[in-house]
């Protein structure tokens, strides 16, 4: 188990419901953890076990399975429709076609009424009576096709345009569905990845592999502004220090962004788009839900690396106060692994076209992951509010910035302290199978 995955799901919760994550804290530090067998068995407090969260995986495996089959098919189908000798097209183009003579045909007899119409106008006043009779029966014989000729035209005309009806009302059909089968591809995915997420979860929580904690790998944000503009695209960084005597195989810096209004009630996380970038891989791609920010591989003793971020707030994001969240893990080849404790970082965000600027500070640390402790210490940068808040990882100090910071600090140093907690259960859980 990654500690820092750990923690970055714990964090998200906190920021989401802090008054539950706050007062589980204490009953977590006293509790024992259950064995490995008995987690699987009967899961842990009316918990699902891991036996059921694997039927459940499964079962969403074949529901995301079926709705990408169903999807495909429904591509298939608009392929089918745009093709020349389906059904709907072949009849299309026929009646088109039908229209088009009869409009050719329709032509050619006006034309010829309208002569016949000339040439009895043309007759000379000494004209006999068969020339005139003859002349007039021309104009009305001319008249009767021409008449035939627009009914043809106009019922050729009224079966083409419904023929490209039916075309295309079965085009849009069939995009229609499709929408609703990519839809429910998306949901079903969703399901999938919660299932399996539910199911690595407590896999890990039961006896997987156990992460030690390392102080001395460290993550600092660098050049993020404490004012971030609703609207604007905020490029900063993330930089990645193995303080530790062994080149780490593989880092993987983790970040998550949280904010609230100006009231600290209302979540507004979905108003911030976080990216990331490196130098072995730069495209900018999107920080997904377990805040992975990349990798750096390897990363050699004493040595350190940047992973480039880039944040990005929507126009219509309400000025609010946010923390952000930096934390890192590293997996050796020999699939061994450690990590550090997340560090916070408070920011504002103000209405589009205030100034924004000035550093967001992690705290009163000089290093941002110093004196962090797995067990009983306080959190590695304690964030500043208004009013002294206590949290499981110690009291905030005074420095007058808005009630919704608190909030969010306080659900972050729970958050701390359950990742601390987790790291102790691991140990003795390692421990114990020594024994």
């Amino acid at each position: 188990m990654k500690i820092s995955r750990t923690l970055a799901t714990t964090v998200a919760a906190a920021v989401t419901a802090p008054v539950v994550l706050l007062s589980a804290t204490p009953a977590l530090a006293d509790a024992k953890p259950a064995s490995s067998t008995q987690a699987q068995q009967q899961g842990e407090s009316g918990k699902p076990s891991i036996e059921q969260l694997e039927k459940a995986a499964a079962k969403a495996q074949k529901a995301y399975d079926d709705a990408v089959a169903a999807a495909k098919a429904g591509e298939a189908a608009i392929d089918a429709l745009r093709s020349e000798d389906a059904p709907l097209n072949v009849a299309a183009k026929e009646a088109q076609e039908q229209a088009d003579n009869a409009a050719t045909v329709k032509k050619a007899d006006d034309k010829a009424l309208a002569d016949a119409k000339a040439a009895l106008a043309a007759l000379p006043d000494d004209a006999t009576d068969e020339q005139k009779a003859a002349a007039q029966k021309a104009v009305t014989d001319a008249q009767a096709v021409a008449e035939t000729a627009a009914r043809a035209k106009k019922a050729a005309d009224a079966h083409a345009k419904k023929a490209v009806k039916a075309r295309e009302d079965a085009r849009v059909a069939a995009f229609t569905e499709l929408g609703k089968l990519q839809k429910a591809e998306k949901k079903a995915l969703a399901a999938k990845k919660a299932a399996d997420k539910a199911l690595a979860d407590a896999e890990a929580a039961a006896g997987g592999q156990d992460c030690s904690y390392e102080s001395k790998l460290t993550t600092a944000i660098t050049r993020l502004p404490s004012k971030i503009a609703a609207g604007s695209t905020t490029d900063f960084a993330v930089h990645v220090t193995n303080g530790t005597d062994k080149t780490l195989d593989k880092v993987v810096p983790h970040v998550n962004f949280h904010a609230t209004d100006k009231t600290g009630r209302n979540i507004i996380d979905d108003a911030l788009h976080l990216q990331w970038s490196t130098s072995s891989s730069k495209a900018w791609q999107s920080v997904g839900t377990s805040g992975d920010a990349g990798s750096i591989s390897p990363l050699k003793a004493g040595a350190s690396a940047d992973v480039k971020l880039r944040l990005k707030v929507d126009a219509d994001a309400p000025a609010g106060e946010g923390l952000a969240f930096v934390a890192g893990d590293y997996v050796q080849n020999d699939k061994s692994c450690g990590g550090n404790l997340p560090t916070e970082y408070p920011f504002k965000i103000v209405a589009a076209g205030d100034n924004a600027g000035g550093g967001a500070k992690p705290g009163a640390s000089t290093s941002p992951n110093a004196g962090t402790k797995p067990q009983g210490g306080k959190s590695a940068t304690p964030v500043t509010s208004a009013t002294p808040v206590a949290t499981a990882t110690g009291t905030l100090a005074h420095t007058g910035s808005s009630s919704a910071l608190p909030k969010l600090a306080a659900a972050a140093g729970a958050a701390v302290a359950l990742g601390a907690i987790a790291l102790v259960v691991g140990r003795r859980r390692k421990a114990g199978s020594a024994s």
